[in-house]
């Protein structure tokens, strides 16, 4: 039996998800098509559009639907930035690295924290600027201070863009209320399907060119037909409930069971997200614990899921200054579904290999 620990790569499919997309795909037509097909299959496509700009804060005419959160946030990067500087926290999403090469780098702290110190350097030392934050770290579960860097953008007429790919359905995430000019959400991060996500804009910045050129879909701001099947999923994921002080608690166990056998939870001094924890195992390589793990049933991770299937030292790890260490740490992260068999099913998994994996002791006997 495998028992999944890896929600943050992709959490289980809700069943109120599958049940809208298996409902969705019965209607027929193009969302774009003005006959009565194609009107049905617009109305299921804005009533979710609705349904998610009220659950994340912003009006459904600002919610832009895109094929996931990396395309939210090059658009983001793509749209927003033209003109303006670039600046990213040093622990941000590959997607956020790879659309902005070029931009100025704020350090974190060793909690994985955002400086805001060097933040606020940063701004007043040049042109306006786009920043780039993610709200919380699919990595560590470390939460940004976003409504803090937010207020530090409007003093120096900065754009603050928020990755909230992790963050959405784990924390309460609402784009006004954080005082950001836009945020990306991802379904699958939620238990929707794959394959679509969103960028959310504040009403001022509605207008923006498009990354993804056709048809003029999405008012023009990303050209494609919708998966309207897959949108419904994605509306009826983030409105599942959650118990989050379940998952804490388990992920808490998961933690106390890792130190027992010589772990450090990496950014546990810092706000983090109930179901994820970042563990790191001196002398054992990150690549060498996941496959232990797997063969005993257990699904890990490594850094980021988005690596094309490899594992490496983590630039996130790195950026807080854990050196040997940023090779040597596991992401565990607990589904809506996780149980206590399954944690209970990781401490003894965990003993295990730690057994095996732990360097031997140095006599220092004559």
């Amino acid at each position: 039996m495998m028992h999944y620990l890896d929600a943050n790569a992709t959490e289980p499919l809700r069943p109120e998800a599958r049940d809208a997309v298996l409902a969705a795909m019965a209607v027929t037509g193009n969302p774009s098509s003005v006959h009565q097909a194609g009107r049905a299959a617009r109305r299921l496509m804005e009533d979710a559009r609705e349904s998610l700009a009220h659950r994340f804060g912003c009006q459904a005419a600002d919610l832009v639907f895109t094929s996931g959160g990396t395309e939210a946030d090059a658009l983001a990067v793509h749209a927003l930035g033209q003109g303006r500087r670039l600046i990213i926290g040093a622990t941000e999403h590959d997607a956020i690295r790879a659309a902005a090469p070029a931009a100025e780098v704020v350090p974190v702290g060793g909690d994985g924290v955002v400086d805001l110190e060097a933040l606020a350097a940063r701004l007043a030392n040049g042109p306006a600027a786009l920043v780039c934050l993610m709200l919380a770290n699919n990595e560590t579960g470390t939460i940004q201070p976003i409504p803090e860097a937010a207020a530090l953008c409007r003093t120096h007429g900065a754009l603050l863009h928020a990755d909230a790919v992790q963050a959405a359905g784990r924390m309460d995430v609402n784009l006004t209320a954080l005082g950001v000019t836009s945020m990306a959400i991802s379904s699958h991060k939620m238990g929707g399907p794959t394959g679509v996500g969103a960028l959310l804009l504040a009403p001022e910045y509605r207008t923006i060119a498009p990354l993804i050129l056709g048809g003029g879909q999405e008012r023009g701001r990303r050209g494609g037909t919708p998966p309207v099947a897959a949108i419904a999923g994605f509306a009826a994921a983030a409105e599942a409930p959650r118990d989050s002080g379940i998952l804490a608690a388990l992920r808490d166990r998961i933690e106390q069971a890792a130190v027992a056998q010589g772990a450090t939870v990496i950014g546990g001094s810092a706000p983090r997200l109930f179901n994820t924890t970042c563990l790191a195992l001196p002398g054992a390589r990150a690549d060498t614990q996941v496959i232990a793990l797997d063969l005993d049933g257990i699904a890990v991770s490594a850094g980021s899921a988005c690596s094309s299937g490899k594992v490496a030292a983590s630039h996130v790890l790195a950026a807080m200054g854990l050196g040997a260490l940023a090779g040597q740490a596991i992401r565990a992260s607990l589904p809506w579904n996780a149980t206590e068999t399954a944690v209970e099913a990781f401490a003894t998994a965990y003993a295990r290999m730690a057994d095996r994996l732990r360097p031997p002791l140095v006599s220092h006997a004559a």
